[in-house]
């Protein structure tokens, strides 16, 4: 059995694969780490889990959070992975962190991202960095090795964008520097942690825009599609929030390139995505939406041209709690442990 621990167990990404490793058929908790609840039962933090896992929550400086496990997930903030995931690998684990700590191969990728969120820029573990795996399978699997130890994992509005432009992005669809992603999240994309913006009169029956100055996930976006399409790429990126629980909804677009032709967008995301088990791709007649993805690691595609723009267009339904975090560090453990992607994760959600 893979022994995992989880730093960060309070939060939604920390509950989100405590869930997911409860139901792995390989994996077992061995440890529960947290600066708050601190030794509560995780059963007492949410309720929905007593019964199925008792561990009590233990706060980072016990001795028995210090103890060897096989895989460690950060679920924290920027800036905690990268002062403590050197000790947990220097004990063996593989480590897989939710935040930007380890999304970048190189200390001026890193920098770039810190700048745009407003933080240090001066990475604590910089020698890490080149050991890192961007974490997003989809487009990354080959750079996964047998000493692959390290993954960051990505961004939930980049896990959004990027599976729905890779294809593009690969086949050269699109004409530069012309794609637009209209991005709608659910309040929990902004974590546990009580704010005023997200106090319930505030968010109730609102919507809006946020950091139209520079989004973080941006820099994810244009380097990965980037990467893709041998060139650079520059992408016009809006974030919104909406009220509603989980769920990420991104609208992208993007003016076809000359020559190619509307039968080639279909075909091109068809054979992108053919061995991609949570890539499900669907046309424009599909009624499909958030609720489809609630709860599982898919990624619905809805694959369209609009002939009388010459525009593409994809609308890509993640949930954001899932694919766009917990589920997404599960399928990743399953690749650094030699395991099928799919194991604990294939499954539909629930509907209503």
């Amino acid at each position: 059995m893979i022994k995992a621990k989880v730093i960060g167990c309070g939060g939604y990404g920390g509950v989100g694969i405590t869930e997911l490793l409860l139901r792995h058929p390989e994996a077992e908790i061995t440890c529960l780490v947290s600066t708050s609840d601190i030794g509560q039962p995780i059963g007492a933090v949410y309720p929905h889990l007593t019964g199925f896992c008792d561990k009590i929550v233990l706060a980072p400086d016990d001795p028995k959070a210090q103890e060897p496990a096989d895989v460690v997930f950060f679920s924290t903030p920027d800036g905690v992975g990268m002062q403590t995931a050197k000790a947990e690998l220097a004990r063996g684990a593989k480590v897989i962190d939710y935040s930007g700590d380890f999304r970048f191969n190189d200390l001026p990728g890193y920098q770039d991202y810190a700048r745009r969120i407003g933080k240090d820029p001066q990475h604590k573990a910089p020698e890490l960095l080149p050991m890192s795996v961007y974490g997003l399978p989809e487009l990354r699997r080959a750079d996964y090795k047998a000493d692959t130890k390290l993954v960051g994992n990505p961004g939930c509005f980049a896990v959004s964008c990027l599976l729905g432009l890779a294809p593009a992005a690969k086949n050269k669809l699109l004409e530069a520097n012309s794609i637009i992603c209209d991005c709608k999240t659910g309040v929990s994309g902004a974590g546990k942690k009580p704010s005023a913006v997200f106090h319930y009169p505030a968010r109730y029956d609102h919507m809006n825009a946020y950091r139209l100055s520079g989004h973080q996930h941006t820099v994810e976006v244009e380097r990965e599609l980037g990467r893709l399409a041998g060139g650079e790429v520059r992408v016009t990126f809006t974030a919104q929030v909406v009220p509603v629980c989980r769920g990420i909804l991104s609208c992208l677009y993007g003016t076809l390139a000359a020559g190619i032709k509307p039968s080639d967008v279909m075909d091109a995301y068809k054979a992108y995505h053919q061995d991609n088990a949570f890539i499900r791709i669907f046309d424009r007649n599909a009624a499909i939406g958030t609720m489809h993805v609630r709860g599982t690691n898919y990624c619905n595609l809805i694959v369209d041209v609009d002939e009388r723009t010459n525009r593409m267009r994809i609308v890509s339904h993640i949930d954001n709690l899932m694919k766009g975090q917990a589920g997404n560090a599960l399928q990743n453990m399953n690749i650094l442990f030699g395991l099928p992607e799919t194991t604990g994760l294939n499954q539909p959600g629930q509907y209503p």
